[in-house]
């Protein structure tokens, strides 16, 4: 495992005071956002491919949401619910299309499927209705509840809204984090598969069915308007259950015959001989055999086997693996890599995902990152029928495709949108793959994806990630497995960044013990778990026993890892920091204090870790009453913080906190002031007026006015 940038806080991620009677935790690495929090998440428009040219039936359903964007209303909820595959997000798309073109509403949707996408999305709303990059920020980072961030922009709102949560199967994920409420400024729409009114007090059910008979007829017309007479149309609606999605697929499949064009009875012959593929929608109650959900793998099967008859079986493997992914936006550019040649020769891939585009057995979608998406219940369908031969093949590809889409060495950096994204795919692959190695290699990835996902501040996708991942991984692996373990570990440094520090204790603890039985003191993942468990010792005031644990660390990376390793460099900054004046001048026979020299000439002079130890540099010279020196190292570190990830993110406004020490430390005392000014009101913008870290600062802020405040003294001063 690699460790990482794990930060300071105020000033310099820790203060104590001698008397206890203030302790401030302000956490943060060498991560961030940019100034313009860019997102995948393009809440104005659906994320769905192509809404239906016509929407058959739904009148009623579509008269009773009409009503409910009237002018004057809001206040209200409704959920549509229904098996997959009935048409839930065509319903809430065409509204979604009325709402915002006849009747003037700000429209907003945002994908409910996992913890991670609705954070994310509901984030994107409150950045569309006006919260600021600082308040983002401070949500994303876990320093204020996004929840409570985006409805309080919700119900600012200058203009009347619309807020679609589609593909709300997990109702508990709104719940726990209590992002479905009423305002009298908006509507909302949920689509779901579940339906008990237990998980939408006070909402709207409207079930969604499938189709009449007629409208059933209509849509396979709409769709291939030469096969056949209306009632052959009305004859395979019946065959196909009447089911939305399974005649989107036959409608598609006839629509494309060009040289040996199928009428609709050849069709329906084919469906009656061909009882191979058998489906049961996983999101719903048991079903019964003439459950029409049964019978959308038998269509998008006649589907594949004319494409193997037409020379193109490449379409066939893209569907299965397509289906190895969560039915949520994938990437194209994950399927743009070598390693897909493993199911299908690269060259090939255009081909074949233009031959499922054609089918309608996948779609584009543009979430600000151009991606393929495909209906949950044609994937569990096409995954049910891989033949368990191909399997093995499909998985080390879909591994593989992961593994090149995330960062190989995850460093600090900006918000990345595409991290997001790549979220429900890690963990659908820990749910569809059952061998161990296999299973393992994912894990690696999942867990990497997690440390991606920290370095980047998004704590909270990162620690449901990895604890999820383990989950997922010990039920084959097994508890002690060592990926398992340093997911945990991960799970562990996520839960100290958003400050839970007794659960970050705990699982620290036991995870570091179980690594030092297993794997010996000095393993490379042992002390990374032991570096993360003396972050949450000092932040809980037991210095000492952080100081030695650090320092065993130091020792420990030096001999496994050496001396110049970035993590090794990493530990040693972290004693500059953790050390008192008087013990810091002679830590290393003195050469402690040449340690930013030392990064900058081993690794670079921007690397994350050598931009680490000249901030913690700067603060030991502060304690060491040495002001000249570090006031210029922190003003250069608080200028290459900026650049790299704009003066909103917590580190600058922890640097520049610094700065204005030293300032006033040389005697100029207005430049201090103003520089902590500045960082008091980033901080009530971002984390509200009454957060720790805003009371702290404006302490110190009110310290400088008054003329109270005093610099350290030097160690013998």
């Amino acid at each position: 495992m690699t460790g990482g940038m794990d930060g300071h806080a105020e000033d310099r991620g820790r203060v104590y005071q001698s008397s206890g009677d203030q302790h401030i935790n302000e956490h943060h690495h060498y991560g961030g956002d940019t100034s313009v929090p860019s997102g995948p998440d393009s809440v104005r428009r659906p994320a769905v491919g192509r809404s239906p040219a016509v929407l058959r039936d739904r009148t009623e359903v579509m008269a009773r949401l009409r009503a409910g964007v009237e002018a004057g209303r809001g206040g209200d909820v409704y959920v549509l619910y229904g098996m997959g595959g009935c048409g839930k997000t065509a319903v809430a798309c065409a509204f979604f299309q009325v709402a915002t073109g006849d009747y003037g509403r700000a429209g907003l949707w945002v994908n409910a499927s996992d913890r991670a996408s609705l954070r994310a999305g509901m984030l994107a709303v409150a950045a569309d209705r006006g919260a600021s990059d600082g308040e983002l920020l401070a949500a994303r980072n876990g320093l204020r509840p996004a929840a409570d961030l985006v409805w309080q922009y919700l119900d600012r709102s200058t203009e009347p809204w619309l807020l679609v949560l589609d593909n709300a199967d997990e109702p508990e994920i709104l719940r726990d984090g209590s992002w479905l409420r009423t305002s009298p400024r908006g509507t909302v729409v949920v689509t779901t598969r579940r339906a008990a009114a237990r998980w939408w007090p006070g909402a709207e059910l409207q079930h969604i069915g499938v189709l009449p008979r007629e409208d059933a007829a209509l849509v396979l017309c709409d769709l291939a308007p030469h096969s056949g007479t209306a009632e052959q149309a009305a004859r395979i609606a019946d065959r196909l259950g009447r089911l939305p999605l399974a005649l989107t697929l036959a409608g598609g499949f006839l629509s494309h015959q060009v040289l040996a064009p199928w009428t609709l009875d050849a069709y329906g012959h084919h469906l009656d001989e061909d009882e191979r593929v058998q489906l049961i929608d996983q999101g719903a109650d048991a079903l019964s055999e003439a459950d029409p959900r049964h019978l959308v793998g038998l269509t998008w099967q006649l589907t594949l086997d004319t494409f193997e008859a037409r020379g193109l079986p490449e379409a066939a493997a893209l569907l299965r693996l397509l289906a190895r992914f969560a039915p949520e936006p994938l990437p194209l550019s994950l399927l743009n890599h070598a390693a897909i040649s493993g199911v299908l020769p690269r060259a090939r891939t255009e081909t074949a995902l233009r031959a499922l585009l054609d089918q309608s057995l996948t779609e584009l979608v543009d979430v600000g990152v151009r991606c393929v998406q495909s209906h949950g219940v044609l994937l569990d369908s096409a995954a049910a029928a891989t033949p368990a031969e191909r399997l093995p093949a499909l998985d080390t590809t879909a591994v593989r495709l992961l593994d090149a889409a995330v960062p190989a060495v995850p460093d600090a950096g900006p918000h990345d949108p595409q991290l997001r994204l790549l979220v429900p795919h890690a963990l659908a692959l820990l749910r569809r793959i059952g061998e161990p190695p296999a299973l393992a290699d994912a894990l690696a990835v999942a867990t990497r994806l997690s440390v991606a996902l920290h370095r980047t501040g998004d704590y909270l996708s990162a620690e449901e990630t990895s604890r999820t991942a383990a989950d997922l991984a010990q039920r084959v692996l097994g508890q002690d497995d060592r990926l398992v373990l340093a997911a945990r570990s991960r799970t562990g440094r996520a839960l100290f960044r958003l400050g839970r520090y007794a659960e970050a204790e705990s699982v620290l603890r036991g995870v570091r013990a179980t690594q030092e039985n297993l794997f010996g003191a000095d393993d490379p993942d042992t002390l990374d778990t032991s570096y993360g468990l003396q972050l949450v010792l000092a932040n809980l005031g037991r210095r000492e026993e952080s100081l030695a644990l650090l320092r065993a660390v130091v020792a420990g990376r030096k001999t496994a890892l050496g001396p110049a390793h970035p993590l090794t460099l990493r530990a040693r900054a972290s004693l500059l920091e953790m050390l008192p004046a008087s013990e810091v001048v002679n830590e290393e026979g003195g050469a402690l204090l040449s340690l930013p020299s030392e990064c900058a000439r081993l690794l670079g002079p921007d690397h994350t870790v050598t931009l680490g130890s000249r901030h913690n540099h700067a603060w030991a010279l502060y304690l060491l009453g040495r002001f000249e020196e570090a006031d210029d190292e922190i003003r250069l570190v608080a200028e290459a913080y900026v650049r790299r990830f704009g003066p909103e993110y917590p580190m600058v406004l922890a640097a520049r906190q610094l700065y204005s020490r030293t300032r006033s430390a040389l005697g100029h005392t207005g430049a201090g002031i103003a520089l902590m000014a500045d960082v008091v009101a980033r901080r009530e913008r971002g984390l509200g007026p009454e957060h720790p870290f805003t009371v702290a600062g404006r302490q110190l802020l009110d310290e400088y006015r008054s003329g109270q405040w005093r610099p350290p003294l030097p160690p013998g001063g």
